[in-house]
């Protein structure tokens, strides 16, 4: 008698048959691959993570505007971003999912971050 290796239940079906049901199968190696030492995939997928986090946080009006400084020191990383958008007036506001980031010096030369949400007319 077979077991899965994820479950521990009785294996039916073909004799190599060596996980119950897919979801055995994919929730094995997710756990498996979770103990490996980490990629760079994974690390750049926790920053994406991390970033979306930290613009959603400080930004739930859909507009808002922030000190440079302010998101640095929360973690943020602005090398990291999942794609773009380009205004009319050229400025490209760098987006991690449905969150964007600008950046922008104000009159005293302080760098801000404009940040915005994803809109239809964005497409």
């Amino acid at each position: 008698m077979r077991k899965c290796p994820n479950c521990k239940e009785e294996i039916i079906g073909r004799s190599d048959k060596k996980f119950c049901s897919p979801y055995c199968k994919s929730n094995y190696h997710y756990e498996h691959n979770k103990q490996k030492e980490s990629s760079l995939f994974k690390q750049i997928d926790k920053q994406l993570k991390i970033n979306r986090k930290i613009l959603k946080n400080f930004n739930k009006a859909g507009k808002a505007t922030i000190r440079k400084d302010k998101l640095l020191t929360e973690g943020f990383d602005p090398k990291y971003f999942t794609h773009y958008w380009k205004n009319a007036k050229g400025e490209v506001y760098l987006f991690c999912y449905e969150f964007g980031f600008l950046a922008k010096k104000d009159a005293k030369g302080i760098e801000r971050f404009i940040l915005v949400q994803w809109q239809p007319y964005m497409d």
